[in-house]
């Protein structure tokens, strides 16, 4: 009897073992199907090194941050790129070259990225984008808007997302040719950038107006502008017209110095960047009306593109996008499609994988030109104006990145040999 009992339980035993890992085995094919496998989630990362100037200049870095990670959210939800999750690590460069370069000697190093990405000030993406040769590593510059960076310094290992400042400054010039002005004074930060966008903007218009004449310029240093001095040095020259740089904490001086002392009264102005959200908020009450700038309309663009991104982005953040935010999805968005084009992480793979590619983007799909490695990533061209006491742009239109490029056999000539 005993026997037996021991031999049932026994075989009760077995059976119910068996049961749990028929239910086992059942539940995993059942996880499986729902979610497919394997899973993005449970594989190695894809690492990408995002150098910023995020401490320096956070209207701008923080939109950025955020638009890089929205993309990121989205990639990751729909499976990764090469089954695997992408995951981006930020560094802090605080606005100059040699701590971007610390940074990211780091991210490869230490944190072994498969490529590097960001960058705002002008300087700063050149001095990264030299590293990223000399490291043999691709570096896709987010911001950073000097010519030099694809031209007369590019290299194999650098592509640019945002239009370059003589992309803007053509955009610019156009509207610019129409004003009857003749005597031209400029004034920009003194540095890349700036004296970049001057050069630019002077070929530019020249070309368009033959008999404009330029009067006067002012350089104030970056960041630590004197809009008194400033404003009162242009006044001096009696301008017919004013082209301005200068953006951030600088223009917000300059435009409030410039209203007190009458600068602009009359004045027609041009200005580079001034309708971005990141400036134009600051200003409220003080915006300028009239102004002709390039900007980011956020809350009147209808294409479909930008419905679906605005929609995405105010669901997580509960906030409006900035050209940043723009910038920042759209640079994590071009990684991914490198890296699956490339089908491996390998360098000379994503570069030949980046020549020529083309992605979607909230202002429509763009392409990274192989003759040069700039987007055709356009910016949106109109007039400032006051609503409810805040700054907007109108009339405003979409102007293509690559109605302002020139032909690859040239651009391809401008590069170093």
């Amino acid at each position: 009897m005993l026997t037996w009992v021991t031999e049932t339980r026994t075989t009760t035993r077995v059976a119910v073992r068996g049961a749990i890992r028929r239910t086992l085995l059942a539940a995993a094919v059942t996880l499986s199907a729902l979610w497919g496998t394997p899973q993005a989630g449970a594989a190695e990362p894809i690492r990408i090194g995002e150098v910023n100037s995020y401490s320096r200049l956070p209207a701008f870095t923080e939109p950025y941050r955020k638009g890089l990670l929205l993309a990121q959210d989205q990639i990751n939800a729909n499976g990764g790129v090469l089954g695997r999750p992408l995951e981006v690590i930020t560094r802090d460069d605080g606005g100059k070259p040699g701590d971007a370069i610390t940074a990211a000697n780091e991210l490869l190093s230490r944190d072994q990225v498969s490529l590097l990405m960001g960058t705002f000030f002008s300087h700063v993406g050149l001095a990264v984008a030299d590293f990223a040769q000399q490291k043999k590593v691709l570096f896709l510059a987010a911001e950073p808007l000097t010519d030099a960076l694809i031209w007369s310094q590019g290299n194999d290992y650098t592509f640019r997302l945002r239009p370059s400042v003589s992309m803007q400054a053509k955009m610019l010039a156009e509207q610019a040719a129409k004003l009857p002005a003749k005597r031209w004074a400029t004034v920009a930060p003194n540095y890349e950038y700036g004296t970049s966008a001057v050069a630019a903007f002077k070929d530019a218009l020249t070309a368009l107006r033959p008999d404009i004449e330029w009067v006067g310029e002012q350089w104030p240093a970056q960041g630590n502008i004197d809009a008194a001095a400033t404003v009162q040095a242009l006044a001096l020259v009696k301008p017919e017209a004013l082209f301005n740089v200068t953006f951030g904490p600088d223009l917000t001086k300059f435009v409030r110095e410039g209203s007190v002392r009458g600068l602009f009264d009359d004045l027609p102005v041009v200005s580079l960047l001034t309708g971005e959200p990141e400036y134009l908020d600051p200003l409220g009450a003080e915006t300028p009306e009239g102004w002709i700038v390039t900007g980011y309309p956020w809350s009147q663009i209808t294409t479909p593109e930008h419905q679906a991104f605005l929609k995405a982005y105010q669901a997580k953040y509960n906030d409006y996008p900035r050209v940043g935010s723009v910038v920042g999805y759209s640079a994590m968005m071009s990684a991914a499609a490198i890296l699956k084009k490339a089908g491996s992480t390998d360098t000379a793979a994503l570069i030949a994988a980046a020549r020529g590619i083309d992605v979607a983007t909230p202002f429509g799909p763009i392409t990274f030109r192989a003759a040069d490695h700039q987007s055709t990533l356009g910016a949106f061209v109109g007039k400032t104006a006051q609503k409810d006491g805040a700054g907007v742009m109108v009339d405003f239109s979409y102007r293509n990145g690559a109605d302002y490029l020139p032909p690859p056999e040239q651009a391809a000539a401008l590069r170093p040999h």
